[in-house]
Formats: C-alpha cells, structure tokens, sequence
C-alpha cells in the first residue's frame, strides 16, 4: 500500500474552516426559508393553464416577453407534444376570458395561433404534492441512514445523514435566497442531489474502511487523508463531466429546465464538498478508532476466563 506520508492534499487539516463554511451555508439556507420562503410554482400553489396551437413551432422567448409586456406576471411558456402546441402556465387565479385575452395578444403579435384549453389548477394539487414530496424526501433519508448503518457503521450512518440533510438544505436555501422559482423539476433535482452525494459518500466511505483495515497507524486525520486522495481522481472525473453537461443544459436547454439545472450545478458543488468535509471529516469528532470496524482479537487469557 502507498505510504501515507505521500498523500497530495491535507484536507483533514482544514476540516475546522470548512465546518465553518458549513455552519454559515446552513445558517444563511434556513434564515432565507424562514424570511423569504419558497417562491413555489404552479405546481404547488394552483394558477391557470392555457393551450394554444401554432401553424408553425413559435418562439417561446417572445410569446413569453409578450405577455409579460402586457402585464402578465410568473409566466412560463413549454411546448406542449408537438412544436406547434405551447402551454403557457400563469400563477394567478383562473379567469374565463384570459385564455381570450392571450390569444388576442398572441395575434395582435403577428401569430396564427388558436385558443385549445383554459383550466384552473387547483391549490390542493399543490398541497399534496407538497406534502408528499415532503414525506418522500423524509422516507429517503432515513432509509439511506439504515442502509450505510448496515453496510458500514453507526457512525458512519450519521455522517452520511447530515452530508445529505447539509446538500439539501443549502441547494433550497439558495433557490429561497434568491426567488427562483422552486417547482417539480427543481424537487426531482433535489432528489437527484440525494442520490449523487450518496453514492459519492459511499465511494469515500469504502476507501476510509480499506485503509483503515490495512493501515497499522493510529491517526484517523492520516488515514482519512489518504482515502480521499486515493478516490480525488474519481471525484473530480465524475463532478467535472457531469457539470459540464449541467452547464450545457443550463445554457442551451430552454427556460423549463434551466432551474432544474442550476439546482443539480449547485447540488453536484455542494455535494461533491460535503462527501469530503461533512460525512467524512464529521467522523473524526464522532471518535471513529479501529475497533469500530476490526473488532479486537480475544487473547488465551481472556478465552480462559470465559471458560466454566
């Protein structure tokens, strides 16, 4: 095995600092959930949804400046099938004439478009989703602590917990701190956020249980060292490929899933960090030795005790 004094990076050696990055990121997540709260989309709070078909595929940048030019606030436009149908979805209470209204608008444009639905989406679609969405995340996190309590450790099972409650919450603080608009794209983020750090954790734990068992030293800060450095080279293959495909959907993806991105680029960030600095650092506070994993040998003279 490689010696431990050939390690590239001392990333235990700035675990304090990075508690403190840590503890500022949540503070400032659950201060802008509580002051500024969630601007939740439709999909949550219920508005109006209107169908409208083209001749030929519009585009959706200027039926959307359109309507915001004339006063529609929250608007967001989708093609809908096909190219030529385009749903536009607007957080506001449903009105029988404003599916007119915009087709007006729509042709006063320039467009050949007709009018196919106006429904209302009502709030109790939202309050369910919400409440279920809620309760799914709950349920994902606590059979992910049960599965790394198997699998490895108690103590490792807690760290991996607050590494994935830490991503959560940073990736809504952000989206809450900002206004963006948090609907069920951004919540399927979310959960895609889970599974990454997850599964990065894992890879980190495996190689923190291997070079414990291999190693003959004492010192949990040299062996942690040596694990992630070994598992960096994978880590930064597989965050740095994945965010180059998040910034292309960022960028040229369209605006219906541009949140959706930026929640996976923030959560990919937050994830990659928190796989190093929060469920594998917090093991050292929480007294992780040898014995945890390699239970220790019996000798002749405790065997003869045990004896009759």
């Amino acid at each position: 095995m490689k010696s431990l004094t050939n390690r590239q990076i001392d990333f235990m050696g700035g675990r304090r600092w990075a508690f403190i990055l840590s503890g500022i990121l949540l503070l400032v997540s659950i201060g802008a959930l509580f002051t500024q709260q969630l601007n939740l989309g439709l999909d949550f709070t219920g508005g109006t949804l209107i169908e409208v078909r083209y001749q030929s595929a519009p585009a959706l940048d200027g039926i959307r400046q359109t309507l915001e030019q004339n006063g529609f606030e929250d608007v967001a436009v989708q093609t809908f099938g096909a190219s030529t149908e385009v749903l536009i979805r607007l957080k506001q209470a449903f009105d029988a004439e404003v599916g007119n209204d915009i087709v007006t608008l729509l042709r006063d444009s320039g467009a050949n478009v007709d009018l196919v639905r106006a429904e209302f989406v009502g709030a109790q679609v939202g309050d369910q989703l919400r409440d279920q969405s809620g309760l799914g995340m709950l349920v994902a996190l606590g059979v992910v602590m049960l599965y790394v309590a198997l699998r490895f450790q108690y103590k490792f099972a807690v760290g991996a917990l607050f590494a994935l409650m830490h991503d959560v919450v940073v990736v809504i603080g952000v989206f809450a701190l900002f206004g963006l608009e948090f609907d069920l794209t951004v919540l399927a983020a979310v959960l895609a956020v889970i599974g990454y750090s997850l599964n990065d954790t894992i890879v980190v734990y495996d190689r923190i249980r291997e070079t414990i068992r291999k190693s003959q030293i004492t010192d949990m800060a040299q062996i942690f060292n040596e694990a992630i450095n070994a598992t960096l080279s994978r880590t930064l293959a597989t965050s740095g490929t994945t965010l180059l495909v998040l910034l292309a959907l960022l960028f040229l993806g369209g605006d219906m899933i541009e949140n959706f991105a930026i929640a996976l680029l923030i959560g990919i960030v937050v994830g990659t960090f928190s796989s190093v600095y929060i469920s594998g650092a917090l093991l050292i506070p929480l007294r992780l030795n040898r014995e945890d994993l390699i239970p220790p040998q019996k000798t002749q003279d405790d065997e003869e005790e045990e004896l009759p």
